[in-house]
């Protein structure tokens, strides 16, 4: 829910970030699905597919994957643009690091463009395609956790002769923080490794010819030790009590996103990974947790401090009272 006491402007901002982490998760799905689905060269040029924005007789299923994703990528560059316009014309209403960060979006963005285009142009090199994965992957952490910063209510601000007790917004406790980044990037690290063994064909080639087999085997033993972090991390909060224990809808939603993905992983070996979709939803599984625990790292928290809330009073509504 976003806050009364956001000012319009950073209101607005924050519905624009929240819509980007979804078109952000729904590029890296599509990626994922262009992969499985061996379309990363369907359209053989870049940036337009077969020397046209829409191609007509060419399109089909595969066509439209690679199409499609790279039309999602210019939706969130054009959105990125328009966000630091946005960032640069009402910079004095908004926080100090909002502009900056929206000059790094764009500029990763365009690095992105880049790599896809090295994707295409070099015929899919594994390390390329990888590295595309990584930057899509923090453009996603970046993305959510600016949306909860942005979501935070504003402190308001009280001069020093009104009563300066109430509600205050911090960030959330270090052992929160910690225990949230150490999350975060076990399980970026664990979607590189994925995405790395994928982009090889290391898991098809092991399960066909017993070839390449240690792509798959890293993958495999790592899931255990990041499972065991995200889940540590969700029981220490809720043991912790207080407002971590009252963040259980998200932290339920990860534990579920966790318990979801493993089975999701064993599933997609048990069938040879035969099955596009469920390929497509471990990769799903995997982009919604980067995108929630970066949001649950820049969370905030609201610390209540003893006495009354602060009281402003409009001197232009007050009238004379005589008694």
């Amino acid at each position: 829910m976003i806050s009364s006491s956001l000012v319009p402007i950073r209101r607005r901002l924050a519905l624009l970030a929240c819509h980007l982490v979804v078109a952000l998760v729904a590029l890296v799905v599509i990626g994922g699905a262009t992969r499985v689905m061996e379309a990363g060269l369907a359209c053989p040029d870049w940036p337009l597919c077969y020397g046209s924005f829409l191609p007509g007789r060419q399109m089909n299923v595969q066509v439209f994957l690679e199409w499609f994703h790279r039309l999602d990528a210019f939706v969130v560059g054009m959105a990125l643009v328009v966000q630091l316009a946005v960032a640069w014309w009402w910079r004095r209403q908004l926080p100090g690091w909002f502009l900056p960060l929206s000059a790094l979006l764009l500029v990763l963005v365009l690095a992105q463009g880049g790599l896809g285009a090295l994707t295409v142009l070099q015929l899919l090199p594994s390390g390329v395609v990888t590295a595309h994965l990584a930057l899509a992957l923090t453009l996603l952490a970046l993305v959510s956790g600016s949306s909860q910063l942005l979501l935070a209510p504003i402190e308001p601000k009280v001069s020093s002769d009104q009563v300066s007790h109430g509600s205050r917004f911090e960030a959330a406790p270090l052992w929160w923080r910690c225990l949230a980044a150490l999350s975060l990037l076990a399980v970026a690290s664990q979607c590189l490794l994925g995405g790395r063994m994928a982009t090889s064909w290391a898991a098809q080639r092991c399960l066909e010819a017993g070839q390449s087999c240690q792509w798959l085997h890293w993958h495999r033993s790592a899931a255990t030790p990041v499972a065991i972090c995200v889940l540590g991390f969700v029981a220490i909060a809720l043991l912790a009590g207080g407002w971590a224990r009252r963040q259980w809808p998200l932290l339920l939603g990860l534990a579920a996103l966790v318990s979801t993905q493993i089975t999701l992983g064993v599933l997609t070996l048990r069938l040879g990974l035969s099955q596009p979709a469920v390929t497509v939803a471990h990769q799903l599984v995997a982009s919604l947790l980067v995108a929630l625990l970066a949001a649950l790292l820049c969370r905030r928290q609201t610390c209540l401090s003893p006495g009354p809330l602060p009281v402003v009073l409009d001197p232009s509504t007050l009238e004379p009272a005589h008694g």
